[in-house]
């Protein structure tokens, strides 16, 4: 076989294939449609070389079916693919390929996942439907804060802070992505405090609280920590989804489902992949794999202080929500200098099925803790009510001094 065999324009592909969307910047003197052709022998059974091969392997080979400008599909016949194993998957269709010198840009932009893969990795456990039946609410968005500063705390401060978030009105307190048991702040101390937090400031509010503890570890200690935050009552874990790795994601996905805990997928990395718009991975391809592995919420992006406009945050909502064999959809989580001021251009570009975490937005607030908490959910409710921030804020003064100090600016 040579490269020109893994052409096959207008080639139609069986449902039963997978299919890659790729963007493909050809190196100088090379068509897109040589680049394509390696692409494709390369993230299947080709290599540099004519090779002579017999059918049943020619069978296996990957095809270039649709070219358009610098947009291409490639499909892969199902048997390249071991089911339930994402990383041997995506060491296929995304392993050497980003590395040829064949291509100045290479960019896996979406792809097209059979029903048989999907149905061999266990799915979200609770999805959005079952996250809302944990909390206890309806309609409206989830809210969430982060402790800024993200490290630092010890366990006492934390869980003092966290109290504070829960009472002032937010649902869910999140460790951030590289907070997990430092000596400073070590995990199961942090865990037990403000777990007797939680029941104070649910006993308060008369409102579901609960905790998204970082278990990112070694993947034993993952399956322990995971084990004492069933122990101690709380109903969900956290974990860095990219730096632990698929196979990790996918191990605590099968302890979470023995556990009966939700999972909480952090994107920390993820700029790594998908920042530059002409090589590495988008993020909604990542939103997909997370989804089909099983997390119930996963960070797409929000609109504040990271990279990522408003294209790029409704594609990634639209992975969490788009029909997908039966599997559950996922709430977006909207993070990253989100303030009261700004939380009302998230529910109209996406819904109000989402995830809206602010961080410094909260414990910034001039008036503290409990304050920042407050105005979060005022800013929540004044759009459920169908009414402006500004308005709303005439009535509230947290709210009101909310805005007062970051207006309705997006941070930088």
């Amino acid at each position: 076989m040579e490269y020109k065999d893994f052409i096959k324009i207008n080639y139609k592909p069986s449902d039963n294939e997978l299919i890659c969307l790729f963007k493909i910047k050809p190196a100088k003197g090379i068509s897109i449609k040589e680049a394509a052709s390696r692409v494709a022998a390369e993230s299947s059974n080709g290599t540099w070389t004519a090779l002579r091969i017999p059918s049943h392997i020619k069978a296996l080979s990957a095809k270039v079916f649709d070219i358009k400008g610098d947009y291409v599909k490639i499909s892969y016949p199902n048997e390249l693919f071991e089911e339930g194993n994402m990383p041997q998957i995506i060491s296929s269709i995304a392993g050497n390929i980003f590395g040829m010198k064949a291509v100045n840009g290479l960019r896996l932009m979406d792809i097209k996942w059979p029903k048989n893969i999907i149905k061999s990795f266990k799915g979200p456990q609770y999805g959005i439907k079952g996250i809302r039946k944990i909390l206890k609410i309806k309609n409206r968005p989830i809210t969430a804060t982060v402790l800024k500063p993200k490290v630092g705390f010890y366990p006492e401060e934390h869980a003092k802070h966290a109290y504070d978030i829960w009472t002032g009105g937010v649902d869910l307190v999140k460790d951030d992505e590289n907070l997990s048991n430092q000596k400073f702040n070590r995990f199961e101390k942090r865990l037990k405090l403000s777990m007797k937090m939680r029941g104070k400031a649910e006993k308060k509010t008369g409102e579901r609280k609960s905790y998204l503890i970082n278990i990112t570890a070694e993947t034993d200690e993952m399956k322990r920590r995971a084990r004492l935050v069933k122990e101690y009552g709380n109903e969900y874990v956290m974990i860095d989804i990219l730096t632990v790795g698929w196979a990790g994601v996918q191990t605590i996905r099968n302890v979470c489902g023995e556990l009966g805990l939700a999972i909480h997928a952090h994107r920390a990395f993820h700029a790594a992949f998908d920042r530059n718009p002409n090589h590495g991975v988008t993020m909604k391809v990542l939103a997909g794999i997370a989804r089909i592995q099983g997390a119930d919420q996963l960070h797409i992006g929000g609109l504040g202080k990271l990279a990522g406009g408003k294209k790029e945050v409704k594609d990634n909502y639209d992975k969490c929500m788009q029909e997908l064999d039966n599997v559950k959809r996922v709430f977006g989580v909207c993070s990253g200098g989100l303030h009261p001021g700004i939380t009302h251009r998230l529910m109209n570009l996406l819904s109000t099925d989402i995830v809206i975490q602010a961080g410094g937005g909260v414990l910034g607030h001039p008036g503290g803790t409990v304050n920042g908490a407050k105005a979060l959910r005022q800013a929540i409710n004044a759009y459920m009510q169908g009414e402006s921030v500004t308005e709303h804020a005439k009535k509230h003064e947290e709210l009101r001094t909310a805005l007062k100090s970051w207006g309705h600016k997006t941070p930088i």
